[in-house]
């Protein structure tokens, strides 16, 4: 009676149940070895789902087909691969399973070897011919998943095969990129020794929202992805702690790194998990140390409405516009000029106030944090008064990220009404900007205007009254034609 049950149920169902013994009575009773499910799955499929090599191989000598897929395309070597096991990957090699067996999307059996780590079904596989030049439909190779995955064995299996370490994806990730991007320190050394170079860089004609910046090297992914000890190997392999072809050196990018905005926008990401026991502010040292020019001031300007220009700026300037002031001390420490301005003429002082905040209550910086940052650089020699080429002062700063604390405490240091009630280059007071003429958030901040009013008074001048604003829309080109 249970093995009448069985035929009922068939040999792919015993063998999706792992019942071994159910199989193995079905093939004895002359089951058909290659019956499937009404989605393909045979039993073959599901023994090397389950690892299964000893059942595979009387399935096989029952008649069993090696290459067989299901409905969706996908043939017991794949699953195999996924697996691991590599007594089956030979087994199905053996009876006849292509090397070169695929996924419908391109992903090869030697892609999934690799993605899994496994060294023997890549070894497998490798022993039959698979080619390691192979693209799936993303262009990747099985050197990339394995690089990516940082199954060092295995990428050092592919690389002794032939696989070519310089192909590129539609991103221009190569797989040195995409190791050193995931913080997989082995898979580095490995392609390092192979020949790829450490000044890698991103190298792409595809761009889009999220995707890294052209020029971006090896040594800036492990940065901005936290991973400072592989950062300082790959330093010491010869990448350029001063590399600026993306548009920012390491020490640039451990300002966002370090704080990155708090909101939800395309800049509000949680800061990165990382790698190592390095932590940010001993890498800052150690790559000085290594010849990182703390004072690097790039000259690619990447500006927008309402941003804050990144030409000239400085390590140490992009630290204070995030009022970040643990690392600013830092920098000082290691001989940053704590003054030095962008090309605009953006001092320090004025980004830490809030010059180029778009979001004030989602960027990153505190008020308490840009209040102490304000406090050091003022200690420091900073100018209150300083007024950058935009006509814009650090009061208008403290408007445009609505910090009626940072309005108060500049007055109180000596920010001169006849110095900063002016309009900028836009037409803006810090006044009207904290009555919502300005880019990004138009919401009027009723605190800071009641702190902007109190400065106004103390030096004797009557407030006037708000000034009707336009339709957002029209603001916003309006401020994009006068950029």
């Amino acid at each position: 009676m249970i093995l009448a049950l069985l035929l009922a149920q068939g040999i792919a169902d015993a063998a999706e149940r792992a019942d071994w013994e159910g199989v193995r009575a079905l093939l004895e009773r002359g089951a058909d070895a290659g019956a499937a499910q009404v989605d393909g799955m045979t039993a073959l499929h599901w023994a090397a789902y389950h690892d299964g090599a000893d059942v595979a191989a009387r399935l096989l000598k029952a008649g069993a087909k090696a290459g067989a897929a299901n409905a969706y395309g996908v043939a017991p070597l794949s699953l195999a691969c996924e697996n691991g096991g590599e007594a089956m990957v030979r087994l199905l090699l053996e009876a006849g399973a292509s090397p070169e067996t695929a996924l419908p999307g391109g992903e090869t059996a030697l892609m999934t070897a690799a993605r899994t780590g496994r060294v023997g079904p890549v070894k497998a596989l490798l022993d039959r011919g698979a080619r390691t030049d192979a693209r799936d439909d993303r262009g990747q190779t099985a050197l990339h998943w394995a690089a990516a995955e940082g199954h060092a064995a295995a990428a050092e299996l592919l690389l002794k095969a032939g696989a070519d370490a310089r192909v590129r994806l539609k991103s221009g990730f190569t797989p040195l990129l995409l190791a050193a991007r995931n913080g997989k320190a082995e898979a580095v050394r490995v392609l390092l020794k192979a020949g790829a170079s450490p000044s890698e860089a991103l190298e792409s004609k595809a761009r889009g929202r999220g995707m890294a910046r052209n020029g971006t090297g090896a040594l800036l992914l492990a940065v901005e992805n936290g991973h400072f000890e592989l950062a300082m190997e790959l330093v010491r392999a010869g990448a350029d702690p001063n590399d600026v072809r993306s548009g920012f050196a390491p020490l640039h990018a451990l300002t966002w790194v370090r704080k990155p905005h708090r909101g939800d926008g395309e800049d509000g990401q949680p800061a990165p998990r990382g790698s190592g026991t390095l932590t940010s502010l001993e890498f800052a040292r150690a790559l000085v140390k290594a010849g990182a020019d703390v004072n690097l001031a790039p000259s690619i300007r990447e500006a927008g409405a309402g941003r804050l220009s990144t030409e000239g700026a400085t390590p140490f300037l992009l630290a204070a516009r995030r009022a970040d002031l643990p690392y600013m001390k830092v920098l000082a420490e290691l001989g940053a000029d704590p003054l030095r301005p962008n090309k605009d003429g953006c001092t320090p002082l004025m980004t830490a106030a809030g010059i180029g905040t778009l979001a004030p209550t989602e960027e990153a910086g505190t008020e308490e944090e840009a209040l102490e940052a304000v406090a050091y650089l003022l200690e420091r020699g900073a100018d209150v008064n300083a007024v950058d080429r935009n006509g814009e002062t650090a009061m208008h700063g403290a408007a445009y990220k609505s910090l009626p604390r940072m309005v108060r405490l500049l007055a109180a240091k000596g920010a001169t009404i006849e110095v900063w009630n002016r309009k900028n280059r836009h037409g803006w007071t810090p006044l009207l900007i904290a009555e919502g003429f300005r880019p990004g958030n138009f919401k009027p901040s009723f605190e800071t205007i009641a702190a902007i009013h109190e400065a106004m008074r103390a030096a004797g001048l009557t407030p006037p009254p708000p000034t009707p604003r336009p339709d957002p829309a029209t603001l916003r080109k309006g401020y994009e034609d006068g950029k």
